[in-house]
């Protein structure tokens, strides 16, 4: 981490909770964006990138991830898009490309049915699995609790 994100993230813990909510708005608004909006390429980019700040920037959603290891894979079908999502030591990295060993590795068709499977009011990893828009290889319980994170996010934005 730098040593900025450092300084942010400890001064950010003196800051009460409305204000670090009200941090993680402003640093998430082109998350907010692509929920609002439309669905572009650009949601699993602005969906980890809103994580990272959340979690930089709030303690209560940095709980989320205390005791938390885990790595978490996300391409296209055809490959052509990759990034990897590591937890550790209560921090999130995000990485530009597909790691060969993960916990979990999620395919998608498109951004759309990407938002489906994470983010729908009555998520159906089984529906979208059967229609070929996405496919888990690996442990559920890592795409479960990558699920919740991002809810979780999308409740504080207030877009959920």
């Amino acid at each position: 981490m730098t040593t900025r994100r450092s300084a942010l993230q400890l001064a950010s813990r003196g800051f009460p909770g409305p204000i670090q909510n009200f941090l993680v708005d402003r640093f998430a608004r082109q998350l907010k964006a692509e929920l609002y909006e439309k669905m572009t390429d650009d949601f699993l980019e602005a969906l980890l990138r809103g994580m990272d700040w959340a979690f930089l920037l709030s303690g209560s959603y940095r709980r989320n991830i205390e005791g938390f290891r885990g790595v978490c894979v996300f391409r296209t079908l055809d490959n052509k898009v990759a990034t990897t999502a590591v937890f550790e030591d209560s921090h999130m990295s995000i990485e530009d490309q597909a790691r060969s060993t993960y916990n979990v590795r999620v395919s998608y068709q498109d951004a759309h049915a990407l938002w489906s499977f994470l983010l729908s009011e009555n998520q159906d990893i089984l529906d979208s699995i059967l229609k070929n828009t996405v496919d888990v290889d690996g442990n559920l319980n890592y795409l479960y609790r990558f699920g919740f994170l991002a809810k979780d996010l999308t409740r504080r934005l207030g877009v959920a």
